[in-house]
């Protein structure tokens, strides 16, 4: 049984001229890309995805990739942030019913969206 969670994602916001929402896409995988309306159901999206390409693979007897390791960003990192900061993002993760990570994504993935690429 495979670790899903090994695997590292990218989610990009998409323009109103792509559709709105928020593309995700897996690097190990370059036919697996889904979306959704808010970070959360691209990311679930996303997961079905993955388990469809993974299964399609298998089924044809192709070589699924396994999670890039070495040199390749893992997509975890840890910031300290002052405490009060901690219990506001909570008590906000808490009132919309997701994880503080999930919350926190949101806001990275919206924060980077608005700034768009950077040379």
């Amino acid at each position: 049984m495979r670790n899903l969670d090994e695997y590292p994602f990218e989610i990009r916001p998409l323009t109103p001229d792509e559709g709105g929402g928020f593309l995700i896409s897996y690097p190990d995988f370059s036919e697996c890309i889904s979306d959704g309306e808010t970070v959360e159901e691209a990311i679930a999206n996303g997961r079905d995805a993955l388990t469809g390409t993974i299964a399609a693979l298998e089924s044809f007897e192709r070589p699924v990739p396994l999670p890039r390791s070495g040199g390749v960003a893992s997509g975890k990192f840890v910031a300290r942030v002052p405490k009060t900061t901690h219990a506001q993002l909570a008590t906000r993760a808490k009132s919309e019913g997701v994880s503080l990570n999930t919350l926190v994504l949101a806001f990275i993935a919206e924060g980077l969206g608005r700034r768009g690429p950077q040379a």
